[in-house]
């Protein structure tokens, strides 16, 4: 295979689950899921590359990969796929290499994966998307990590082997000052009247034994900006977590101008 056929493990995340082979770079494989595609798509998409050499008895990888063949005419093969069904569960954390986010447009932003430091400026509770195999938008007392592992927890009984999730950036004291002084203005959250997202945040504070509560079913994220992610993306179980900080405005604007002005 010449460099531009080599494969690729890719993890989409959102907004389906599958896992699939590509003979696409990272790139191209964002703008063909919304472009390029018979299956047309428009809107966001967050996907992973696994390491190629990953093998779990769940996948039958090396048969995808025997099918991983370029068309007639040279072109790369765009997608094999492999599984679209409990997908994050049987993907080791480690394997995840990096994370990318697309817009609509089809411009592609890598994410590696770093450190990840609580904040102490967090304002409580927080709000998090969960994107995988989740897909809700959930108030909660606990930082990015420890929210993590109460979801993945087995004696929870909505808890679930591995997910993947991001908080939200919004500020709750700031929007209940807000939406005290003036009810009618539209809500911080795609598809949350704010009057709802009010009585769940003042239930929360005041039930000391609580930890956790639902907003919505659907994250609705699609429709959000990724301007309004907190620190990042976290994958996390309840023995490991890789953390994908989210760079500052200033640093997308100044990699990737088109990534930006899409965002």
């Amino acid at each position: 295979m010449t460099n531009q056929l080599q494969p690729h493990l890719y993890m989409i995340c959102y907004p389906n689950s599958a896992l699939v082979l590509s003979q696409l770079t990272p790139n191209d494989f964002g703008f063909r899921y919304n472009y390029g595609s018979a299956s047309f798509y428009s809107g966001k998409l967050i996907f992973a590359e696994i390491d190629i050499n990953y093998r779990h008895p769940y996948f039958q990888i090396d048969d995808a990969l025997e099918q991983l063949k370029p068309h007639e005419d040279g072109r790369p093969k765009a997608t094999t796929y492999i599984s679209s069904y409990r997908v994050l569960e049987h993907i080791d954390i480690d394997a995840i290499q990096t994370l990318y986010i697309a817009n609509s447009d089809g411009t592609c932003y890598p994410l590696p994966a770093g450190e990840y430091v609580p904040a102490g400026d967090d304002h409580n509770p927080r709000v998090y998307a969960e994107l995988t195999p989740l897909s809700m938008l959930t108030l909660a007392k606990f930082n990015l990590r420890d929210f993590g592992l109460w979801f993945t927890n087995p004696e929870n009984t909505i808890s679930v082997p591995r997910l993947l999730y991001l908080q939200v950036d919004l500020d709750i004291d700031a929007f209940l000052f807000k939406f005290e002084t003036n009810p009618l203005l539209p809500s911080p959250l795609e598809g949350v009247h704010p009057s709802k997202l009010r009585d769940a945040i003042l239930d929360l504070r005041r039930r000391n034994n609580k930890f956790i509560k639902g907003i919505t079913l659907d994250t609705a994220f699609t429709k959000e900006s990724y301007r309004k992610i907190r620190h990042g993306f976290m994958v996390a179980d309840q023995e490991k977590q890789k953390f994908f900080p989210m760079p500052s405005m200033d640093e997308i604007e100044k990699n990737d101008y088109r990534f930006y002005r899409g965002m």
